[in-house]
């Protein structure tokens, strides 16, 4: 989990979607009050899922280990495979953007002609 969430393009998209939720928040009190409850109630059922999941999660641990060492040779795999993944949100929108920019132009360029 920790090296998905440290591939640029996640970590990104997250920071975008935390600054959305923040903002959504922040303008909208009547949300702001809904969120607050929520957050309250995800952190209540994780907490009681944690003590209870715990002791299951240990006898588990050679087999979590196991599958986790394939999980990030798998992602090391994609990563090399995939180099978007280790772009920020906002490269990809823009390198997007000029894309289709160019791409706009070069149909126009030929229908001109």
């Amino acid at each position: 989990v920790k090296q998905v969430a440290d591939l640029t393009l996640v970590s990104s998209a997250c920071g975008v979607v935390s600054t959305a939720y923040a903002s959504t928040k922040e303008s909208h009190p009547y949300l702001r009050s809904v969120c607050d409850a929520a957050e309250k109630g995800v952190r209540s059922v994780s907490d009681a899922t944690a003590s209870c999941v715990q002791p299951v999660l240990a006898s588990l641990e050679p087999h979590v280990a196991a599958a986790s060492e394939y999980a990030s040779k798998g992602l090391d795999k994609l990563g090399e495979k995939l180099p978007i993944l280790q772009k920020p949100v906002e490269q990809i929108i823009s390198d997007t953007k000029e894309l289709v920019s160019s791409r706009v132009a070069d149909v126009r360029g030929s229908l001109s002609s």
